[in-house]
């Protein structure tokens, strides 16, 4: 499936290089999407996916660390389930055409699935079904940074025009899956749901051990200690981003860049500062999701 997938990619990728800026993003309930990756007919059809209860089910806002983490829970799969987990690109719900939806809907189980959209719009099945979600965040700053660079290198999205352009319009929602703080604000009403762990980049970073540990658990997959150590060695970004090449081609420079934790230093100005500041003020101060997201320490 890989093969196929990557090929019918470079084939969005041509697609993509005859269209409009101005036509490469529609609304949806809302909610601006990307058109060739995430067709209405995609949207609409998954409204209606069959979740089940031990599906591995992955949520990120965009930029959060979501393909590190596609990669992680892949490991873990194979590693307690002595078998190849799906392939790696394929997971996003939004991307499914009905040949993928046919795919994972006969794929075995545990089946690897994610995606980037609003807990509120993701499809009913899976909470009915109590189908645990791993949700991962990333403080606001550094989201945005990945996510400016991410649009400027993926040729389906709109190019930003400018850092101080891509700003404005992250602050606003007006980007791909909508606002950052829609997102957090949805997440915090269900922070305390046993069937979600929210999870941040920063706490994956600082102790990665732990992390695969706990994200092991939290599906019911048992990792030996070894097992944990062995994925650790091949999550690392730097040999995963380089070993990602030989599967995914020139994809692999668009999807990680450099994985790092305060690199919105080098980009925002003092009043973007600021403006950030008190937009997690106003939205997530005194929050559960807010004290997770340790803002004072990484964004300030």
């Amino acid at each position: 499936m890989a093969n196929s997938f990557l090929d019918k990619m470079k084939a969005k990728v041509e697609m993509a290089k005859d269209m409009k800026e101005e036509d490469k993003l529609y609304r949806y309930k809302g909610v601006l999407y990307p058109v060739i990756m995430s067709p209405v007919e995609n949207l609409q059809r998954i409204e209606k996916l069959e979740a089940r209860t031990d599906d591995v089910m992955l949520v990120a806002y965009p930029k959060c660390g979501f393909n590190w983490m596609v990669v992680v829970l892949q490991k873990i799969i194979e590693a307690t389930n002595g078998e190849n987990a799906d392939d790696i690109m394929p997971a996003m719900i939004e991307f499914f055409g009905p040949e993928q939806l046919e795919l994972k809907h006969h794929a075995p189980s545990p089946r690897l699935l994610g995606t980037h959209m609003h807990p509120d719009n993701i499809p009913e099945s899976f909470i009915a079904k109590k189908t645990k979600m791993l949700v991962v965040f990333r403080n606001p700053k550094d989201t945005m940074v990945s996510y400016y660079h991410f649009t400027n290198k993926n040729p389906v999205l709109p190019t930003a025009e400018s850092w101080d352009h891509f700003f404005s319009d992250f602050m606003s929602g007006q980007v791909p899956w909508g606002s950052y703080f829609d997102h957090a604000l949805g997440w915090e009403k269900r922070i305390d749901d046993p069937n979600v762990m929210i999870i941040t980049f920063e706490e994956l970073k600082q102790d990665m051990s732990e992390g695969v540990r706990r994200v092991s658990e939290f599906f019911g997959l048992h990792l030996s200690e070894a097992q944990v150590q062995t994925i650790i060695e091949e999550t690392a970004f730097g040999p995963m981003k380089e070993s990602s090449k030989k599967t995914l081609g020139q994809i692999s420079n668009v999807i990680f860049r450099k994985g790092e934790v305060g690199d919105w230093k080098n980009h925002f100005s003092p009043a973007q500062s600021q403006e950030m500041d008190a937009a997690f003020e106003k939205y997530l101060a005194g929050t559960k999701l807010g004290a997770k997201l340790k803002y004072d320490l990484y964004c300030k």
